[in-house]
C-alpha cells in the first residue's frame, strides 16, 4: 500500500507546538541509521491545533538497539509490549518499534513481532490516530485515510471494527472517549459495532479499564464521556451501581460534580486534581441520597460513627461491585474525602475548626472537595471561604490562633464552617 504524503504548506502543523526532547529523540534515531517518525495522539493533535500531551515515538530500531543508542538514558519495560522509555528528568518519551503480526480474530496475546511501518499503522486503533509525522521533512504520512477522517471529525476503526472490539475491547472505550473529547462523529459501522459487542468488555484487564476511566475523569471532558459510556451500556458491565445511580434522581447531580471538576481541569491538563478527589465527585451525591433516606428525613442527626459507617457502605457498594478494583490509596483518600465533608458542613449546623483536624496532612484534599461542592452549590460559598481562611490561619500561625478563634468568636451565621481551600495534591 502506498502512502498518501501531506507535506507543509498542506498541513500547516505548528512544529514550535513538539517538544524540543521528542525531536531529540528521533534525530538521534535517525542519525544512527534507523527510521524514526512521531506517531498517534500528537500527531492527530497537532492536525487540530491542540497542543499534545505526550509525544509517542515509532521506530525501525529494535528495543535493544535503542538501549545501545540511548544506554543509561533508556529503560526497557514490557513484556508482551516490549518498550523503550528515554528519560529527560521526570519526563519520559515512549519510544516502539513498528510491529506486525495481530491476529485477525482472538484476543491479542503476542506483541512483540517486528515489522514496518505500513504493518505498524495497520494494527493501530483509529484512523485519526493511524498517521506518522516526519519532523524533519515536515511531512504527514498517511496509509489508512486519518487524514480525511480528521479533517470530517469522523471516527472509524483501522479495518473491521467487530474484529477490531473483539481484539481489544478496551478499544470501544476509546471510541467514546474521542467522541467526548473531540465531538466527532462515530462512523455506522462503529456504532453498529459497538452495540454488538459491549459485553465483550469484560474479557479485558480490570487495570486497564480503570486507567482509561482514570484518564478521562482528568480529561476535562468527563462529563459527555459517562454519559456516552452509560448510553452504550458499557458502563453497566464496569460500575452497575453507579449506573443505577446515574439513571435514578441523584444522577443529575453526579454529572453537575464531573461538570465543575471539568472546568477545573481544564484551567491546568498538565496538574489535573487529585484521583480522589474525582472519584469522589461519582459517589457523594449518592452518599447524600444515602444520608437522607438513613437519618435526616427521619429527623435523626448522625453522629460522626454513623456518618463513616454509612460512607463505608457506600463505598463498598459501589466499589466492590465493580468491575475493576481500585487502588487501596484511592479508596481509603475518597473515605476520608467523604466523611470529612460532615464534618466541614456537620448535619447539626455547628461549627467545630478543630486544630487536630488541620494537622491531617489529607486535609486540604477534603477541603478542596468542599470547594467543589461550592461551586456546585452557592449557598455553599460562605461556608467554604470561612473554613479556607481557618485553614491558612492554622498554617501561618499553628493551632494557637484557631483556638483564639474558637474562644473568641461568638457562633454566629448557620453553620460558619469549615477550613480553607487545598493546595494539595496535584490540583
Amino acid at each position: 500500500m502506498q502512502p498518501k504524503t501531506y507535506f507543509a504548506t498542506e498541513h500547516d502543523i505548528d512544529s514550535s507546538l513538539i517538544d524540543n526532547d521528542a525531536l531529540y529523540v528521533i534525530n538521534k534515531l535517525k542519525a544512527g541509521g534507523f527510521t524514526a517518525y512521531l506517531v498517534g495522539g500528537s500527531v492527530r493533535d497537532l492536525l487540530i491545533k491542540k497542543v499534545p500531551k505526550d509525544y509517542d515515538i515509532s521506530t525501525s530500531a529494535q528495543p535493544e538497539e535503542i538501549k545501545r543508542l540511548f544506554q543509561r538514558q533508556c529503560l526497557l519495560i514490557g513484556r508482551r509490549f516490549r518498550l523503550a522509555h528515554i528519560r529527560f528528568g521526570h519526563k519520559v518519551i515512549e519510544v516502539a518499534t513498528f510491529r506486525s503480526g495481530e491476529n485477525e480474530s482472538d484476543l491479542i496475546v503476542q506483541d512483540n513481532i517486528w515489522g514496518t511501518p505500513e504493518e505498524d499503522v495497520l494494527r493501530r486503533d483509529f484512523t485519526i490516530n493511524g498517521l506518522f509525522y516526519d519532523p524533519t521533512t515536515h511531512s504527514v504520512i498517511d496509509y489508512v485515510g486519518g487524514w480525511n477522517d480528521i479533517k470530517k471529525h469522523v471516527l472509524r476503526t483501522i479495518g473491521d471494527p467487530e474484529i477490531r472490539f473483539k481484539q481489544d475491547p478496551v478499544r470501544m472505550i476509546r471510541l467514546l472517549k474521542f467522541r467526548a473529547r473531540f465531538g466527532f462523529e462515530i462512523n455506522p459501522p462503529c456504532r453498529k459495532a459497538l452495540l454488538l459487542c459491549k459485553e465483550e468488555i469484560i474479557k479485558s484487564s480490570p487495570a486497564r479499564i480503570l486507567e482509561e476511566i482514570f484518564r478521562m475523569l482528568e480529561s476535562g471532558a468527563s462529563t459527555p464521556f459517562f454519559h456516552l459510556m452509560k448510553e452504550a451500556g458499557l458502563l453497566q458491565h464496569i460500575f452497575p451501581e453507579l449506573t443505577n445511580s446515574l439513571m435514578a434522581p441523584e444522577g443529575k447531580w453526579i454529572y453537575h460534580y464531573l461538570s465543575v471538576a471539568d472546568r477545573l481541569n481544564l484551567k491546568n491538563l498538565k496538574m489535573p486534581l487529585d484521583r480522589a478527589l474525582l472519584t469522589s465527585c461519582l459517589l457523594f451525591p449518592i452518599l447524600e441520597k444515602e444520608m437522607k433516606e438513613h437519618y435526616l428525613q427521619k429527623n435523626h442527626i448522625p453522629h460522626l460513627g454513623e456518618v463513616m459507617m454509612l460512607t463505608t457502605s457506600v463505598l463498598k457498594n459501589i466499589l466492590t461491585s465493580s468491575f475493576s478494583h481500585f487502588p487501596r490509596r484511592i479508596s481509603s483518600m475518597m473515605a476520608f474525602i467523604l466523611v470529612n465533608q460532615y464534618r466541614l458542613t456537620p448535619p447539626s449546623g455547628r461549627k467545630q475548626p478543630r486544630p487536630k483536624l488541620f494537622r491531617n496532612k489529607e486535609f486540604a484534599l477534603a477541603l478542596q472537595f468542599l470547594k467543589i461542592r461550592a461551586m456546585v452549590d452557592k449557598n455553599l460559598v460562605d461556608t467554604y471561604t470561612a473554613w479556607r481562611e481557618f485553614y491558612r490561619q492554622h498554617e501561618r500561625h499553628g493551632d494557637r490562633k484557631i483556638h483564639h478563634h474558637q474562644t473568641s468568636e461568638p457562633h454566629h451565621k448557620e453553620r460558619n464552617h469549615e477550613d480553607k481551600q487545598s493546595h494539595a495534591s496535584r490540583n
